[in-house]
């Protein structure tokens, strides 16, 4: 999943080397943390939230033919 998120972020934005991905596994499933370039956030969400979202519905599926729940927090 982690591989997922990196290939995305790092294709959208300008200063691909600052793209930190960590995961943390729970009892409520996966937790990927995603930090950028404070100038990149912007493109990471995306209007209205419309690229984060994108990518929260990706990871949602692939968890689901893993039968796994993940979730995306954008620091």
């Amino acid at each position: 999943m982690k591989d997922l998120v990196e290939y995305i972020v790092k294709a959208i934005v300008a200063e691909p080397d600052q793209v930190k991905i960590t995961e943390e596994d729970s009892d409520d499933g996966l937790l990927i943390k995603l930090e950028v370039a404070p100038d990149d956030k912007g493109r990471v969400i995306g209007r209205q939230g419309r690229v984060a979202q994108a990518m929260r519905t990706l990871l949602r599926v692939k968890a689901a033919r893993e039968e796994k729940r993940v979730r995306l927090e954008i620091l």
